[in-house]
């Protein structure tokens, strides 16, 4: 078998599954297998496929076939240019919450460059995304505190934290939301689980049926965990003055956390961006 039968015929398996992008995703499966780039599938398309690496490609193919996320069969998925582990102990990273990230560097730039080196917190860190890519991004932060109540999730992290270098300065910490916090925090940054259980059966079955219930679905209506984060958040104090949270939300979710951020911090500048899909998507409440 060559490059370019194993692509179609991997592809027609795929269509079969009434999956969609399935060219490309036969391609990054055997590029995978193969151990090269995707460029050398278009650049040497009658190379020779061995039978070994043959089966291996229609097994992985099969599991893609039966919803199986395509980064989950890798193993990794790409966030923010660098690769990360992840497999069913936590969410895959979507791209639209390198919008978070983006955001929470640019807050603490502007904190350091005004001689304030801030603390930062990460809370539902999941594979551990946001805080790694923050701590690789700004080297001048000395620590970041990591938090989740998922020990599975943690290990996961763990493992990022080594390949990208910061397991001395990301802190994982293990508990339910603000609770493991040793202290107050500049800056809290949280993609929370935000779908409603009512929405589950418009979701597609490579997310509903492999990736962490507990890491997508908060209540009926998604806003759950939010709103126990910000309540914990005034209640315990753990928010410095002038402090800048961070939250990745649901696209119907503005005006009801909106009313309850107006609640808690009457004072407080409460700012949403849109995602790359017109959705309000990032939440910013500056103290």
């Amino acid at each position: 078998m060559t490059i370019k039968d194993g692509v179609e015929q991997g592809a027609q398996i795929l269509t079969r599954a009434h999956l969609v992008n399935v060219r490309r995703e036969a391609q990054v499966l055997l590029s995978a297998v193969l151990g090269i780039e995707r460029a050398t599938i278009y650049a040497y398309p009658e190379r020779e496929v061995t039978p070994e690496q043959a089966e291996s490609f229609f097994q992985l193919v099969a599991r893609r076939a039966e919803g199986e996320p395509v980064a989950y069969l890798l193993g990794y998925k790409e966030f923010f240019g660098r690769d990360f582990s992840v497999d069913r102990r936590v969410l895959i990273p979507r791209p639209e919450t390198e919008m978070l990230v983006e955001v929470a560097l640019a807050v603490v730039r502007r904190k350091i460059s005004a001689g304030h080196v801030p603390v930062v917190a990460d809370i539902g860190t999941g594979s551990g995304a946001i805080p790694i890519t923050i701590a690789v991004e700004e080297p001048r932060l000395p620590y970041l505190y990591a938090c989740d109540i998922s020990s599975d999730a943690l290990a996961v992290a763990y493992l990022n934290c080594v390949s990208h270098h910061v397991e001395e300065r990301v802190r994982l910490l293990q508990g339910d939301l603000l609770e493991p916090l040793p202290e107050a925090v500049d800056l809290l940054t949280a993609n929370l689980p935000y779908v409603g259980m009512r929405e589950m059966a418009t979701l597609e079955r490579d997310v509903k049926d492999y990736e962490p219930h507990s890491a997508l679905f908060s209540g009926t209506d998604g806003l759950d965990l939010l709103q126990c984060l910000c309540k914990d958040a005034r209640r315990s104090d753990m928010l410095k003055p002038g402090a800048v949270m961070l939250l990745e939300i649901g696209y119907q979710q503005r005006e009801p956390l909106t009313h309850l951020l107006h609640e808690l911090w009457p004072q407080a500048t409460i700012t949403y961006q849109k995602d790359y899909a017109g959705w309000d998507r990032l939440l910013q409440v500056a103290l």
